[in-house]
Order: C-alpha cells, then structure tokens, then sequence
C-alpha cells in the first residue's frame, strides 16, 4: 500500500509540475519553444568558441565541449527546477502548507516535481546533440556508444542532481524568494569546476583538487567515455571507467544522504519558525 500511495503521489506531483510548466501558451507554440530554447542557448557557446579559436570547430576538443554543454542542462534545470519547488509553492501559489498537513510525502512531491524537468531537459538535450551531429558534424556514432555505461551514469547523475535539488529545497526553506541566486551559484561552481567546457586539467591545482571531489565531474566524465570512448581530460584520463563509475556511485549515494539531511534540517528550523508559509513579496 506504502509504494502504491508513493507512486500516486509520484505521478500527481508530476502531472501537476508538467501543468505548471507548459500551460502558459498552446501546445504547438511550446512545442516550438522546446525546440528553439535549446540550440539557441548552444548556439551562444558555439558561437563564442568560435571566436575564441578563430572557426575551428572541427577536432576532439569542440565534440568534448559540446557534449558537456548538452548534458550541464540536466544540473542547470533539474538543480533548479527541484529546490525551486519550495519558494513557487510557498509564496507564488501558496500552496506549500497544504502540502504539509497533505499525506503526501515531501520528497516523493519534490522528485515527482523534479521529473517534468528531467523529461523536458532530456528533449533539449536529444536535440542539442541532433542539432550538433546534423549541423555541427560532432562525430558520434550510435553504433560504438557504450550503452550500459551511458545509462548507468546517467541514472547515477540524474540522482545526484535530484538530491543537490533536495538539499537546497532544504535551505530554500529558511531563505526569501531571492534565495534562488543560491541555486544558480551552485549550478555555477559545477559549470566552472566539473569540466563543461573546458578539461579540470586547465584549472589551478588546488582548484582541479577541489573538482576531483565533485560527482558531476566524475559523471561528465563517465558520459563521455560512453559516447566518445576516450577521454581529453589529463586530470582524470588516467583514472579506469570502472573507477568513474565506482567513484560516482558512492559519491552520489553520500550526496544523497547528505541532502536527505540537509533537508530535514532546514525542514526542522522551518517548522520550529512558521516559515513553511512565509511569503517575502518584495
């Protein structure tokens, strides 16, 4: 009964997230904005890559870049889109509190929020790397993608991201609306320091030292292994796929352990103050 109830909730949160998300226009013109959004957003990489390197947008390096930008969607959207949850329901819908005295399960809501933007961040990112193969001629070929790896990494980024939304749900709980600078300043560090756009190897020492310990970094890593079969990366070139794959797994399982709690503690204090339905309109 327990996981019929879970997966209910699970399922309404998510219907209710792809609501909110797409009932702004109609369905052809979101449509076309889920098609534009994202080699818009690609094409100012590319075209500032371009003029770094004066058109060369051919080589390892670029394809690398490429498929780092595409799949750094998932961290900018799902990151966002999860602990953002808290300060939409609390103060623009005001809804949160109903949430709370609810039988819903906190967590199952987030995640089941978070899933709508795990599904419209997975279209953006097919038609980034559509977009990138048909246009741009990154060498990817469908028949030597390690597909096991891809789909264990990707489901072992896609947790690690949820939890990181769940721990800043957590801390949205104690802040005001324009607490959500906090989310992009997180989703920031990972962009600087995970290997995006550019290797670790690059970076100073004690800043490469600090990527190491990061799990995007080791997950970026481990989806272009898969796709790519080889590495560019000199930090981490030297590390076995079976390593990535390990690292990544207990490294995601701390991070979520440590988001549950972070959680509990912001949802704690939250409770302790009345915040669960503060609005900070200003």
């Amino acid at each position: 009964m327990a996981i019929k109830a879970g997966l209910k909730i699970l399922k309404n949160s998510s219907w209710l997230g792809w609501q909110m998300e797409s009932n702004w226009t109609d369905p052809f013109l979101f449509a076309i904005y889920s098609l534009v959004k994202p080699i818009a957003a690609t094409l100012l990489i590319v075209v500032m890559y371009i003029v770094v390197t004066m058109g060369q947008v051919q080589g390892t390096f670029f394809s690398h870049m490429y498929i780092g930008n595409a799949f750094y969607m998932y961290v900018a959207q799902v990151l966002f889109g999860v602990s953002w949850v808290v300060h939409e329901d609390r103060e623009h819908y005001r809804t949160l509190k109903y949430v709370y005295i609810s039988p819903a399960n906190i967590y199952i809501y987030l995640l089941g929020r978070g899933m709508t933007k795990i599904f419209l961040t997975t279209v953006s990112v097919i038609i980034t790397i559509v977009f990138g193969v048909f246009v741009l001629n990154i060498p990817i070929n469908v028949m030597t993608i390690d597909y096991p790896l891809l789909f264990i990494s990707f489901i072992l980024g896609i947790l690690c991201i949820v939890g990181l939304g769940i721990a800043l749900g957590g801390i949205s709980l104690l802040t005001a609306k324009h607490g959500g600078r906090i989310n992009e300043g997180v989703a920031g560090i990972f962009y600087l320091f995970c290997g995006v756009i550019f290797p670790i190897s690059v970076l100073p020492n004690w800043c490469r030292s600090f990527s190491l310990y990061l799990p995007i970094t080791y997950w970026l890593e481990a989806i272009r292994r898969a796709i790519f079969g080889i590495t560019i990366d000199q930090a981490t070139n030297f590390i076995p796929t079976s390593s990535v794959i390990s690292i990544l797994t207990v490294s995601t399982i701390l991070f979520f352990i440590l988001a549950l709690n972070i959680f509990k503690i912001g949802d704690y204090f939250a409770r302790k103050k009345g915040l669960i339905d503060m609005t900070t309109a200003y």
